[in-house]
């Protein structure tokens, strides 16, 4: 009887051979042109996804504390660059009265956009399932509607931890006579929520997106891994952006979008890299050798 399963006992002897398959895989996939795609047509949904979101949540919490939220949480997907979206998200909800149900409707279509494209390309990644199961195309087509009111849910959610951690920072502990102001812990336990958040949104996708489910652990730990090493190159584009970078020279009224672009194609990379280490790992035979990396293929091919 085994006591570890040979799966992770081949990952953890082999690492450097598991890798080399991983990239493998990932480049007969195509994998920086999917990422390219998920980024391209993310910055297409993100500004009407949020519009619909503060439309809808503004009914239960006031639309300046929910703007506020929003800034706290785009800062984990654009990193310094989520004042400049939120101020163009405002300049618009300033005129809602435009909004018809045509625009509605067309606000709706273009803010599943991009999760129908990382749809697409999860399922490139996972190819070997499909292969054997194919997903209803009823399915495919409620999926990214699916993922939205998760959005709206988790940032409902979040306004509301946020607002009475913010409460709470605003307090004073006072011990032995002493008094220590409760602004840091206050931040810093923000900050641990924000990750949080953006883990449980990377598991989901890893969960729900791949024809068949993955185990419930496997996409927990793929989305606490995706979502660590994230924060880690969040925060070096963010000093990068903010120090050394001469976007702002180059492309000049452009450089939000420039910038918001670039931080989405290094999250899909990351993302669909992490799916792809999910791939690999469960295409391991039992007995511990891998299988040969199955590549994308067009029609013309």
């Amino acid at each position: 009887m085994k006591l570890i399963n040979p799966k992770i006992s081949y990952v953890l002897t082999n690492p450097v051979s598991f890798a080399l398959v991983v990239l493998k895989a990932f480049q007969a996939n195509q994998g920086l042109l999917l990422a390219g795609a998920v980024a391209y047509y993310a910055l297409l949904s993100i500004v009407p996804l949020l519009i619909l979101m503060v439309i809808l949540l503004s009914q239960v919490i006031d639309q300046a504390v929910l703007l506020a939220t929003l800034v706290r949480a785009l800062e984990y997907v654009v990193p310094g660059q989520a004042r400049a979206v939120v101020a163009e998200l405002k300049a618009f909800l300033d005129h809602r009265e435009v909004i018809g149900w045509v625009l509605l409707i067309t606000m709706l279509f273009f803010s599943s956009l991009g999760f129908k494209v990382l749809e697409s390309a999860i399922s490139v990644i996972f190819l070997h399932r499909v292969e054997k199961r194919r997903r209803h195309f009823l399915v495919s087509l409620l999926l990214p509607f699916g993922y939205i009111f998760f959005i709206g849910t988790v940032l409902l959610a979040g306004t509301f931890v946020i607002v009475d951690l913010v409460a709470i920072g605003g307090e004073n502990l006072v011990v032995l006579g002493h008094s220590w102001s409760l602004g840091g812990f206050s931040r810093w336990l923000i900050y641990f929520a924000g990750v949080l958040g953006e883990i449980l949104l990377i598991s989901a996708i890893y969960y729900f997106m791949p024809v068949g489910r993955l185990t419930a652990q496997h996409a927990l730990i793929g989305g606490a891994t995706a979502g660590l090493l994230w924060e880690i190159i969040r925060h070096a584009l963010g000093w990068y952006f903010g120090t050394l970078s001469q976007v702002s020279v180059v492309y000049g009224s452009l450089t939000t979008a420039i910038i918001v672009l670039l931080s989405l194609e290094v999250a899909a990379t990351l993302l669909l890299l992490g799916a792809q280490v999910i791939a690999e790992y469960e295409r391991v035979d039992i007995s511990g050798v891998p299988k040969a990396p199955v590549p994308m293929r067009t029609e013309a091919s």
